[in-house]
């Protein structure tokens, strides 16, 4: 409750009435949910920017050309940009406040967008997606952080992170759909659509409470450093499927990546104000949720990504009837989302995550086994045991990183978090991608994709089992 500072000697002497406190209450659980909804409105807007474009690659490669290194970039550009700024952004949103780091993460995006929507070339769209990844990089861990600020709790956080989590299943389940529909008539849309959403959120953070700012110098060195070793890995695994990981592209690529990521570490060891302060790695709760994010995007990205281009291109379906594979296992995510804090508040967060991992695990393999039969059918069978896995899983994952943190470290928390997750993403395209067009041919290079996935997420469940219960909650 808001003190009257001209009248603090009565509050010292006095206490609250019941039906101020009472009134205080309602009047914060309108906001609370007007935060919640902006906050998944994020989470959905940065995840449907990348599944809605995979359906559309293939007429946009009919539409501006380019090869399949080109197309792999239209994906990679965005999502390579959102994993570097991940961490600047986490310190961004701490540094300003989580509000006001949400807001210019906006307007980024709404600007980029109209970028993409009228780019002339392949170049073009993919440097407008680029920048449009950095705008959802200052968007995510603000939106995570907008959460920790409105909802304290750990009981009532876990049903917030389900309910923001749903902005992410929305995004799964409208992503191929929409991407379908919106391309059948012009693949320009699958940009222009996100104009109005984001009016609708700049409308909706002028309700959202003032976020605190905690100013610290940034890492310079460190973001530089970042950024030059993420974007040479996925460019490195991107010209080695297109050349061979021997050609000279590559090699140096890789060498500079990895030299970059040691070097990385070491001014993180070695700075006072670290981008990813490495105690936060102490936290066995928090090792294990990072890998359970890579892992989980490797698996979410890397899999619409390979099935959309075999549902069109080697099964010959318009992009509408690719989308529509998809609709059912959307339907598991967005209910999966919605049952998970419940699911988390009464068994705890190690089962659900574990018993939803291996529920992926089945999903990916039967996909596996029935690739060579070239039916839709089991691909969206298969697509929703991987859906209703992921989406149980993912939001008390997401509730053991925000607890392994005090509230002050939320966002950078949050932005590190995010950074596994999209650059398992990215890794997943670049890799996978060369596993297609590999000379084993695309259906091997498929079933290969897809065990990858399923191994790195059987891998994560197995360590799941370590997870605390006191990692859960705050």
């Amino acid at each position: 409750m808001q003190i009257d500072h001209g009248n603090a000697a009565a509050h010292r002497v006095s206490s609250p009435a019941p039906d101020d406190d009472l009134a205080d209450r309602g009047g914060r659980k309108p906001r609370q949910r007007l935060t919640l909804l902006l906050a998944a409105l994020g989470f959905f807007l940065t995840t449907l920017d990348i599944l809605i474009v995979t359906i559309a690659l293939t007429s946009i490669a009919r539409d501006l050309g380019g090869t399949t290194a080109s197309l792999q970039w239209v994906i990679d550009a965005y999502t390579v940009l959102f994993a570097a700024l991940l961490l600047l952004a986490g310190n961004l949103s701490e540094r300003f406040g989580a509000k006001r780091a949400f807001g210019v993460g906006i307007t980024v995006f709404l600007v980029t967008s109209i970028a993409c929507a009228v780019a002339p070339s392949i170049g073009v769209l993919i440097a407008a997606r680029a920048l449009q990844g950095a705008g959802a990089a200052l968007m995510l861990p603000a939106s995570m952080a907008l959460i920790r600020e409105a909802f304290p709790g750990g009981r009532e956080r876990a049903r917030a992170l389900g309910v923001w989590a749903v902005g992410g299943a929305v995004a799964t389940a409208l992503g191929p759909v929409l991407g379908g529909a919106l391309t059948t008539l012009d693949w320009r849309l699958v940009f222009a659509i996100n104009l109005p959403v984001c009016i609708m959120m700049l409308l909706l953070l002028r309700t959202v409470a003032s976020s605190p700012s905690r100013p610290e110098p940034f890492d310079w060195a460190g973001q530089f450093v970042w950024l030059i070793a993420s974007t040479a890995l996925v460019f490195g695994l991107i010209e080695g499927g297109a050349d061979g990981f021997a050609s000279p592209v590559a090699v140096a690529s890789l060498g500079v990546a990895l030299v970059g990521i040691v070097g990385f570490l070491v001014i993180q060891a070695r700075s006072a104000h670290p981008m990813m302060p490495l105690d936060l790695f102490r936290s066995s709760g928090m090792r294990i949720a990072l890998a359970v994010g890579f892992a989980f995007m490797v698996s979410n990205f890397g899999t619409v990504f390979v099935l959309s281009l075999f549902l069109q291109q080697q099964l010959r379906l318009p992009p509408l009837l690719a989308g529509l594979v998809f609709l059912p296992s959307a339907l598991f995510a967005v209910v999966g989302n919605i049952v998970s804090g419940t699911i988390a508040n009464r068994f705890g967060v190690r089962v659900p995550i574990v018993a939803r991992l291996l529920l992926m695990v089945v999903g990916l393999v039967g996909t596996v086994a029935t690739a060579h039969l070239g039916s839709p059918i089991w691909v969206g069978v298969f697509a929703c045991f991987t859906a209703a896995g992921g989406s149980v899983a993912m939001p008390p994952v997401t509730s053991v990183v925000l607890a392994s943190v005090p509230a002050s470290r939320a966002g950078t928390a949050s932005a590190v978090f995010n950074t596994f997750r999209q650059l398992g993403g990215a890794v997943a395209i670049a890799v996978f991608g060369a596993l297609l067009t590999g000379s084993t041919g695309f259906i091997a290079g498929l079933q290969l994709s897809l065990l990858i996935a399923a191994a790195l997420i059987l891998l994560t469940a197995i360590a799941s089992v370590f997870i605390r219960p006191a990692d859960g909650s705050s």
